[in-house]
C-alpha cells in the first residue's frame, strides 16, 4: 500500500512508484466508485496522432467507416 496525504487545497501528489506503474500523464480522469476515488491516465494528444497516421496512410472518413462495418460483420 502506497499512501498520499491531501493538502488543505484538497491536492495529492502522486507517489512516484505508482505513476512509474501507471505510465506518466498530464492529465486524468478522475470517477468516484463505491467511495473510491479512481484516476485514469488520460493522453488528450492521441487523437491528434491518430488523425496524423490516418493521413499518412491516406486513408479518410469512408475507409474508417467501411474498416468500422467489416469488422462488426459475423
Amino acid at each position: 500500500m502506497v499512501v498520499a496525504k491531501r493538502t488543505s487545497k484538497n491536492q495529492l501528489t502522486l507517489p512516484k512508484a505508482v505513476v512509474e506503474q501507471a505510465g506518466v500523464a498530464d492529465y486524468y480522469d478522475v470517477v468516484c466508485d463505491n467511495g473510491r476515488i479512481v484516476l485514469t491516465p488520460l493522453h488528450p494528444g492521441g487523437a491528434a496522432a491518430v488523425r496524423q497516421r490516418l493521413a499518412e496512410l491516406d486513408l479518410n472518413e469512408a475507409d474508417v467507416a467501411e474498416a468500422v462495418a467489416w469488422a462488426r460483420r459475423e
